[in-house]
């Protein structure tokens, strides 16, 4: 247990301090933000710092943190450090530069970010790149809370047209079309602040849980470093991968843009971007320490752990619920496994309308603008909803991280621009590059190779990576 205070006190105060190290390299100033001087009522609009943190928290969470942590777990108590140094030196650099550089440049998606700092090149990459992404993210947070209503209406004796998972899921994709075509703050600015609290509450609650039951222990870090996979899955990069957004996530910079039209001050960033990413690092270490300590861990955290993972994200989230917090637990963990996902969905929908906007140069004041490009986003959402959800959702991670190692990349540029010191995002961004690397070399779903084989891989194109940077660095800096 003394191993789970230990980051927890690591994360807060990696905050304050690592946290206010970004901020004075980038140094935000009291210029005009975009939502102050472009104010369009629909995307621009100026909201409160507070609610601007719980809708970054919701639209970055959703079920990151807590299934991707829970998952992490199986590996062991290692996976703590992985979420406590991740989220402080690459989680939350990633997030504030993708918003910060997203308000310097009038609120554009990272897309267009990336094409500024990187060339036109990357920027066409990124664009057809973020919008599959977006879209993938949107419809498989729709297709699994479709799921999960119907079976819970089944379980009550439900039966009738509502008990159907295709009548659920267009329910919910005209949900999107609605949340993603009206302006912010009609729905996401007013509702989603509560449904952030809620998800903060249901991580309080369930360690609160583990912390008042004698029959649950989190095991300590130094008593238990080593692989304890199961299935004997390398640390190496596969738990780095399954993590994903309890320490660093692409999707992220997917999001930030959201907020950074919506700041009053540059001096939020610090707060809203960095901060919830070590909001979501302390949800994330919870529900790690969950699946180490409500689950058997003799012989290594395989069974129950396992077993229980094996049922889906939903029945993991519901089981550690009733474990930790009994009946209160029920009402938190449908918040989480159904509205949580939800939230994260339409605003990847939100996400890619804006992608594209920007692309096509598209104005979204007019209604009819936004119905140009909203309609054909949820009928593509739509076909893929009917399609395998596990073939829709296995290259996720890897695109995911894939990602958010190129926004890193991006952020470093930016700094090498400016003289200012593009150390914190390179070094990140080149162990980014280590990890997705390696991943797409030995993972099944892409090359399959040996881990002889993509260990020095992995390395060698992250050094690669980090050379052409480094090269880039030595030509002299254009005039802006």
């Amino acid at each position: 247990m003394l191993s789970f205070i230990i980051c927890f006190a690591l994360l807060l105060g990696g905050y304050f301090v690592y946290g206010k190290v970004v901020e004075n390299t980038f140094a935000p100033d009291d210029r005009e933000t975009p939502a102050v001087r472009i104010n369009d009522g629909v995307d621009y609009v100026v909201m409160p710092q507070w609610k601007l943190f719980l809708v970054q928290l919701l639209n970055i969470a959703g079920l990151g943190p807590i299934f991707g942590a829970m998952q992490g777990a199986l590996w062991g108590p290692v996976v703590f450090l992985w979420i406590t140094f991740g989220t402080i030196f690459a989680g939350g650099v990633h997030d504030y530069f993708s918003g910060m550089l997203s308000a310097r440049n009038d609120g554009a998606s990272i897309s267009e970010v990336c094409g500024i700092y990187l060339g036109g090149v990357m920027k066409n990459v990124m664009r057809v790149f973020s919008v599959v992404l977006l879209v993938m993210v949107g419809t498989v947070f729709a297709v699994g809370p479709a799921g999960l209503i119907v079976t819970l209406l089944k379980n009550a004796g439900i039966s009738g047209m509502f008990s159907s998972t295709e009548v659920w899921l267009w329910i919910i994709l005209a949900y999107y079309f609605i949340a993603t075509f009206i302006s912010i703050d009609k729905i996401i600015g007013r509702i989603y602040p509560i449904f952030g609290i809620c998800l903060i509450v249901m991580a309080v609650g369930v360690i609160f849980g583990i912390f008042t039951n004698p029959a649950y222990t989190i095991p300590e870090i130094w008593s238990n470093f080593t692989n304890m996979h199961p299935d004997g899955k390398p640390i190496w990069s596969f738990m780095f991968i399954t993590v994903a957004c309890g320490a660093i996530s692409g999707f992220h910079s997917t999001q930030s843009p959201l907020m950074a039209r919506c700041m009053k001050s540059e001096k939020q960033g610090h707060f809203v971007f960095y901060g919830a990413m070590v909001a979501e690092g302390v949800i994330a270490l919870i529900w790690a320490a969950a699946g180490c300590a409500v689950y058997e861990v003799t012989g290594g955290l395989s069974t129950g752990l396992k077993e229980i993972l094996a049922n889906g994200q939903s029945a993991a989230i519901y089981d550690v619920c009733i474990k930790t917090m009994g009946s209160v637990g029920v009402a938190l963990a449908m918040v989480g496994v159904i509205v949580c996902p939800i939230t994260s969905g339409d605003t990847a929908f939100r996400s890619a309308r804006l992608v594209l906007a920007d692309w096509f140069k598209i104005d979204q004041n007019k209604i009819q603008k936004r119905l140009v490009l909203c309609v054909p986003l949820l009928a593509a959402g739509a076909f893929i909803g009917h399609l395998d959800y596990a073939i829709v959702w296995r290259y996720f991670s890897w695109t995911n991280q894939t990602l958010a190692m190129i926004v890193l990349w991006t952020a470093s540029m930016y700094l090498y621009r400016e003289k200012k010191n593009y150390w914190i995002t390179a070094v990140p961004a080149t162990f980014m590059s280590a990890v997705s690397m390696t991943y797409f070399v030995c993972a099944s779903e892409c090359l399959g190779l040996s881990t002889t084989i993509a260990y020095p891989a992995g390395i060698i194109l992250a050094a690669l990576f980090l050379g052409i940077f480094l090269h880039a660095t030595k030509k002299p800096v254009k005039a802006a």
